[in-house]
């Protein structure tokens, strides 16, 4: 039966047009005929796809990109530089900047005593109208400080970082997971909470080994399509 009702309701959203709202859940499942719960959880599965989208109080709406961020995560590139290679416009959303001073867990991880002052930078960030993905990075005011980001930020503190050329940058490692969205990402995403995201937890290091960036990232399935090329033997 699950099989079979994630086939009929695909079959649903395949004759929709991209931004139609779909029937309520009790007209969907009657239509269907299953259980409002049986069609909610097959529902959810296309949410993670990127396919469907709830709006609380509004209804379910069809998603379909007409475009789909695809990369390797070999090299650390922004999201305005892999969808320009696309043709894929994308533009900042809500921003916010906040300066604070390091609390204990994050000062572990930046290698920095405890009430360094840092910087955060929250951002959302726009495709085709709509939220994809929302990026938060921590980064003590020595790196980047809110002039800097108030006059020529555009999106992505890497692509900053690297046009100003100091200080030089080396790598990153990146902890790759999905996670149900919290109450803040939801918000920003426009989803709802304890959807799933997939999430890039990132440090940033320069050529002297010295952690630069603590980065989160937040990005919508249906949007991104990630690969890694893996050598044999």
């Amino acid at each position: 039966m699950p099989k079979e009702i994630h086939h009929r309701l695909e079959e649903v959203i395949a004759a929709a047009e991209p931004g139609e709202r779909l029937p309520s859940e009790p007209a969907l499942a009657k239509q269907l005929g299953v259980s409002r719960a049986t069609l909610r959880e097959s529902m959810r599965t296309f949410e993670t796809q990127g396919l469907l989208r709830r709006r609380q109080g509004v209804g379910t709406f069809v998603v379909r990109p007409t475009q789909v961020i695809e990369s390797g995560i070999e090299i650390l590139e922004s999201i305005e530089t892999q969808a320009e290679r696309i043709g894929l416009s994308v533009a900042m959303g809500e921003l916010r900047i906040k300066n604070c001073h390091l609390d204990g867990s994050m000062a572990s991880i930046l290698k920095l005593e405890l009430n360094t002052q840092i910087v955060c930078v929250s951002r959302v960030i726009l495709a085709e109208e709509r939220p994809v993905a929302y990026l938060v990075d921590t980064l003590p005011v020595g790196y980047l400080d809110t002039e800097e980001i108030t006059n020529e930020f555009t999106g992505s503190v890497l692509d900053l970082l690297l046009k100003r050329g100091t200080p030089l940058l080396e790598n990153s490692r990146c902890e790759i997971r999905s996670v149900a969205a919290d109450v803040e990402v939801a918000r920003s995403l426009d989803i709802q909470r304890g959807d799933a995201v997939l999430l890039f937890e990132s440090l940033l290091y320069a050529v002297d080994g010295t952690p630069i960036d603590y980065s989160l990232s937040y990005f919508l399935p249906g949007y991104f399509r990630f690969h890694v090329v893996r050598r044999v033997g």
